[in-house]
């Protein structure tokens, strides 16, 4: 299954996955492609795939990537080839912006969206000043975005509100278990159970 986790800029989602995928297991990570500068935190290839402007604009061009969207002046994306490799085998969880959630609604059946709130637009402001990476008018940037973002939060399945992170945490690994025991989801598992049972009828 794949599990989409969208919000504004500085709600905290991109912790919210990394804690929430160091305590689950059989949930992989889909890693964007991205033209921004990489943080003094980031690993290449790990947290983002950091590309050139034309490198991206190539992806597109060649019809690769499944959605990806300009934010705050740099492009985002995620790759057919990424969902493909990582999909196989495991549930998949991917950390993109807003418009790129509303571009994967059109083209992917099966995801489960989660929309991250700050608690407050206070909160994120404040989030976003001590993170220490934009300037002031940047920031007034995001956060001019970020009211138009959160209007979107009725077109998700579930959306938890960022207030304390292990509460947080706990919740998204709520969602990912209470999807994987959908009566969808436990088919292949379901089927040979109810063949013992018949089994056992006909000896």
């Amino acid at each position: 299954m794949l599990f989409i986790l969208s919000g504004p800029s500085g709600c905290g989602k991109s912790t919210l996955a990394r804690k929430t995928l160091a305590q689950l297991k059989g949930l992989d990570f889909s890693v964007s492609h991205t033209t921004r500068r990489r943080r003094k935190n980031e690993e290449d290839n790990k947290d983002y795939h950091f590309v050139t402007k034309d490198e991206f604009e190539a992806l597109i061009k060649a019809g690769k990537m499944v959605e990806w969207a300009e934010v705050h002046g740099c492009f985002y994306g995620t790759s057919y080839k990424e969902l493909e490799k990582k999909g196989a085998g495991f549930d998949l969880l991917l950390d993109i912006d807003v418009q790129g959630a509303m571009q994967i609604q059109g083209r992917v059946k099966k995801a489960v969206f989660v929309f991250i709130l700050p608690p407050s637009f206070s909160e994120l402001k404040r989030r976003l000043i001590d993170r220490g990476e934009n300037s002031p008018e940047e920031i007034r940037n995001r956060l001019e975005i970020a009211k138009k973002e959160i209007r979107q939060y009725p077109q998700f399945d579930y959306v938890i509100i960022n207030e304390n992170l292990e509460s947080a945490v706990k919740e998204l690994k709520s969602v990912v278990t209470s999807t994987r025991c959908m009566l969808s989801m436990r088919q292949k598992r379901i089927r040979p159970i109810i063949q013992s049972f018949s089994e056992e009828e006909a000896g």
